[in-house]
């Protein structure tokens, strides 16, 4: 005799369960594909200064070739948000990094900075797309009790990815050139998009929404707890979310959602302004205070250094306190962080420790807000919310260095240079308070209306 068919909450069956093997797998697949986006993404920052010297031109000559690698990762994330539904996420996550391997090895061939921008450029549009999709696959295998901490953890991927970067920049380029650094871009990615397209499962709840055979389903969720008894005529749900029926972008601007949203759009903005402005100039910045060009990148690199004790430390509390709370405190310590570096006279040490103290803050936040995004948002928004909040807010990277090549430009003090960082970095702190200012009050309105 069979099991009659029964309804079964895939969430709370996550919840109920003891995080497996299966689960370690998707987790440590995550974390590696967002180690070599980031590695990709940051790439040119780390060779600026070297073609500096080899084309003889200016460094603010590279602004905006810093510029359209980020306004190609915004592009690629808000072209994913809908891709991710009409297609699928592994669909969506397997292609793009299938693209930007294959342009970072492009990259190799660039001789002018027409070239160079080209290449960055479809390269950020390949990482933009790729990481929101991580993200979600994440959450969707994570128990709720630790689905911040575990979101954070493949997010210190992304820090352990630029720190290595970093790493190879300054022992490669010296001894094999600017080109050594794309050669390893290019083919990591391909093999891990391979091996995903064999192994990896598409987002538990996405399965559910679209009505994946029950049998996909249920084997799945047999990978996960296989003592469970889980029949192949299990009728799956997800938990009920108040939209009404509404996916993707209807949800993530509905009116419930919207300043949330909003809030979201604008400390995502402020944060890549800042972060980004310091990874494409930090390198030439710390030069300008007297250090080598290898001191100089080892300095940049503890601003992701920091980031990963920052990232552990925020998915943590986030688990356990209000979390736009925790990130905006997060956003106000990497903005004191940074200020501090303008204040130094010379004396690298102290430039390093507060470069390493602004990435805890700094970086950690960032790294903190596709946590944030993906517990904000159902399952019906989920995808187009985190991909729209990486898109949107990475407009502020596009900006970040172009305006740190215009104020060299214009010959701002270090100190000022680094005032004007700390300023969006505490904007961003503001805009996480008031959106949980507006949750509460919306939750408060819940409860009236229910009362009443």
């Amino acid at each position: 005799m069979t099991n009659p068919s029964h309804t079964l909450d895939v969430q709370q069956f996550i919840n109920q369960h003891r995080f497996s093997r299966y689960q370690w797998g998707i987790l440590v697949t995550c974390f590696l594909l967002i180690a070599i986006d980031a590695y990709d993404s940051v790439a040119i920052g780390f060779v600026v200064p070297v073609l500096v010297r080899e084309w003889g031109l200016t460094k603010a000559a590279f602004g905006p070739v810093l510029s359209v690698g980020v306004l190609g990762l915004a592009l690629g994330a808000l072209i994913a948000g809908p891709l991710f539904h009409r297609t699928s996420p592994k669909a969506v996550i397997v292609g793009s990094m299938l693209l930007f391997g294959v342009c970072s090895l492009g990259t190799m061939t660039a001789s002018s900075l027409l070239s160079l921008g080209a290449w960055r450029f479809f390269t950020g549009i390949g990482v933009g797309a790729a990481v929101p999709g991580a993200v979600t696959l994440m959450y969707e295998y994570a128990p709720q009790r630790m689905s911040a901490f575990l979101v954070n953890l493949i997010a210190v991927g992304a820090l352990v990815g630029a720190s290595a970067c970093g790493l190879t920049a300054a022992a490669a380029v010296p001894a094999h050139g600017w080109t050594s650094i794309f050669l390893i871009g290019g083919v990591f990615p391909i093999a891990l998009a391979l091996f995903m397209l064999a192994t990896m499962p598409q987002p538990l709840q996405f399965m559910v929404l679209k009505g994946y055979p029950s049998t996909t389903i249920a084997a799945v969720l047999r990978r996960i707890a296989p003592t469970a008894n889980v029949a192949d005529d299990t009728r799956f749900m997800l938990p009920a979310a108040p939209e009404g029926g509404k996916a993707g972008v209807a949800v993530v601007l509905s009116r419930r959602l919207r300043m949330g949203t909003a809030m979201l759009w604008s400390a995502y903005f402020f944060g890549t302004f800042a972060y980004y402005l310091l990874l494409g100039w930090l390198p030439t910045l710390v030069q300008d205070m007297g250090a080598s060009l290898q001191n100089s990148t080892l300095i940049t690199v503890l601003l992701t250094v920091g980031g990963i004790f920052g990232t552990f430390v925020f998915g943590w509390l986030m688990d356990r306190f209000d979390k736009n709370t925790v990130i905006a405190c997060a956003f106000v310590l990497g903005g004191l962080g940074v200020w501090l570096v303008g204040q130094q006279k010379g004396d690298l040490g102290w430039v390093a420790m507060c470069v390493f103290v602004g990435g805890i803050g700094l970086s950690g936040a960032l790294m903190s807000m596709g946590a944030l995004a993906a517990s904000f948002y159902p399952a019906s928004g989920r995808s187009t919310g985190i991909s729209w909040m990486h898109g949107v807010g990475r407009f502020g990277g596009i900006v970040g260095p172009m305006a740190g090549a215009l104020m060299l430009r214009d010959g701002f003090s270090l100190g000022t240079v680094f005032t004007v960082v700390m300023g969006f970095v505490l904007m961003s702190a503001v805009a996480l308070l008031v959106k949980g200012a507006a949750a509460r009050r919306a939750a408060g309105e819940v409860l009236r209306t229910e009362s009443a």
